[in-house]
């Protein structure tokens, strides 16, 4: 399985959930349309202040691959981030290191967050932000990352790369799947017994 195409950088250590998906965003009874909202107030601020966020970049439209810095996804365990993140058409990212529930929402949705070395990160960052046509490949066969000259190793809990490889990163999925064995287990549990009946 390998993810490429061109990138867009974010960088800044500690990004956290708030940042990427603000609170007041959270009260929508779906993720629809939230690619809309992801990094609302930076986006604001960067406006104000003379600058064009990365986001807002028109020629980071359509990048699938995001390269961050350093524990990406801290502070709250909202889902609405990494949601808001795949929404805007990010397939992949690359970064130093990710919060862990960040991670697992991410992996959850089918999104790979691979880390790699800062000097590597810093290295693929320099070399697309000189050229924004460049694409990025994260491969997760060999566990490497490309763009360009660079060319490095990534990881990522062996755990969660299997499930990405095997299609298997949709919990709700596999479940739903195979929705008699969900039924005659629960007809099996006695204190589920009485709800057997009702499930859908």
């Amino acid at each position: 399985m390998t993810i490429t195409g061109r990138a867009v950088v974010l960088r800044g250590e500690d990004i956290d959930t708030d940042r990427i998906m603000p609170a007041r965003f959270l009260r929508s009874v779906s993720f629809d349309g939230l690619e809309r909202h992801v990094f609302e107030d930076d986006r604001r601020a960067d406006a104000a202040a003379g600058r064009r966020h990365p986001f807002d970049d028109p020629a980071r439209s359509g990048a699938t691959v995001l390269l961050v810095n350093r524990n990406f996804g801290c502070g709250s365990s909202r889902e609405h981030a990494p949601q808001a993140i795949a929404r805007w058409g990010v397939r992949a990212i690359v970064g130093e290191s990710f919060a862990e529930i960040f991670f697992s929402n991410a992996t959850a949705l089918g999104v790979p967050c691979v880390c790699a070395d800062a000097g590597d990160v810093r290295a693929l960052m320099d070399h697309v932000e000189k050229q924004p046509s460049a694409e990025v490949g994260v491969d997760l066969e060999s566990m490497r990352v490309r763009g360009g000259a660079v060319e490095a190793a990534c990881w990522m809990p062996e755990p969660a790369r299997r499930a990405l490889l095997a299609g298997t990163w949709d919990a709700t999925a596999l479940l739903t799947a195979d929705f008699e064995a969900v039924r005659a287990a629960a007809a099996r549990l006695p204190y589920l017994a009485e709800f057997a009946p009702h499930l859908p």
